[in-house]
């Protein structure tokens, strides 16, 4: 069987889904199946001097999937807590019905899982460590939701054909790889024209506190975590402990500008949609029009909006940003 959106992450030719493997009909690579679960990762073919973080990330998160699923029974608690998640809402409202979706670096896949419950949209999940994958894939199954697949991917040489998706989704992803600019080219080439990119990562200046607590946790040998405001709410210690090693013990992560992204788009043939939090001090709300054209404002006005991040510390100077491709 051929998928007409999943490609050979090594040549983008069409891929024969067999029953105990997968085959490229080009260059006769043959990938393989791990509980069900398509490994379709290609490692990075770098000059030897670029520095790549791939591998090690890989390892950290297969040690530390994240999210869990500690406080989610079923598909029924799922929306339930993502409802209670203005943003999360928002995705799942305004994402059309009928579109084709694709999540890089999706983790445990709880954003797919909820948006795959809409069962005219077509969902995958993609990241590069299997134990997120398949406890996102255990949960579909336990839930009967079919129209989501989960795919072992690197980013970097993303397995599916170009322009191919309504919306790409990558958040709290590329800030964690060795080349972020160069990933986001990579995953743009996946959207379709009139299709929307949504990227999330750690801003420049809204990241100051963190940087400030680690450090100050490194000194105390890990103590006084309840210094961070995530760790102090009313969550399960499994909650606690794999938000805590995400933000503090990660091994890569770079912060980025409101300008830099925009750059990114403007680079690569997207135009601005939406940044939240917005750049014009509107805030988000159950009837927010998220993917609705916003003005980006001046520079004074989106270097305020980022200072304002030092201060509203609790999602770790976290920020996302969404454009349309043109």
């Amino acid at each position: 069987m051929k998928s007409n959106i999943v490609a050979c992450p090594k040549c983008k030719s069409n891929l024969d889904f067999l029953a105990d493997n997968i085959s490229c009909e080009n260059c006769k690579i043959n990938f393989k199946y791990e509980d069900g679960l398509p490994i379709l990762f290609w490692k990075n073919e770098w000059e030897n001097d670029k520095y790549d973080v791939t591998e090690e990330i890989r390892s950290f998160y297969m040690g530390t999937p994240f999210p869990n699923y500690d406080d989610i029974e079923n598909a029924i608690t799922l929306r339930e807590k993502s409802r209670r998640q203005i943003y999360a809402q928002l995705l799942d409202d305004q994402i059309p019905y009928t579109g084709k979706v694709l999540e890089v670096g999706c983790g445990t896949g709880q954003t797919c899982n909820l948006l795959a419950m809409t069962k005219t949209r077509m969902v995958f999940g993609a990241d590069l460590s299997l134990n997120s994958l398949k406890l996102g894939d255990k949960f579909r199954q336990e839930n009967k939701i079919k129209n989501l697949r989960f795919v072992q991917i690197n980013l970097f040489k993303p397995p599916f054909k170009d322009e191919m998706f309504d919306v790409v989704i990558c958040n709290g992803v590329l800030h964690h790889t060795s080349d972020p600019l160069l990933g986001f080219e990579s995953i743009s080439k996946l959207v379709k024209t009139g299709g929307y990119i949504i990227i999330g990562l750690y801003n420049k200046y809204g990241r100051i506190f963190t940087d400030i607590r680690r450090s100050i946790f490194t000194i105390t040998n890990e103590n006084l975590k309840s210094l961070d405001p995530r760790v102090r709410d009313n969550i399960s210690d499994n909650k606690k402990h794999s938000w805590y090693m995400d933000q503090y013990k990660n091994p890569h992560e770079s912060k980025h500008t409101i300008d830099e992204v925009l750059n990114w788009f403007e680079n690569n043939g997207f135009e601005f949609v939406n940044c939240i939090p917005d750049i014009n001090g509107k805030p988000l709300t159950s009837d927010s029009k998220i993917f609705e054209s916003n003005n980006k404002g001046n520079k004074l006005k989106r270097f305020s909006t980022q200072f304002k991040m030092f201060f509203e510390d609790k999602e770790g100077g976290f920020y996302t940003m969404i454009a349309r491709k043109i």
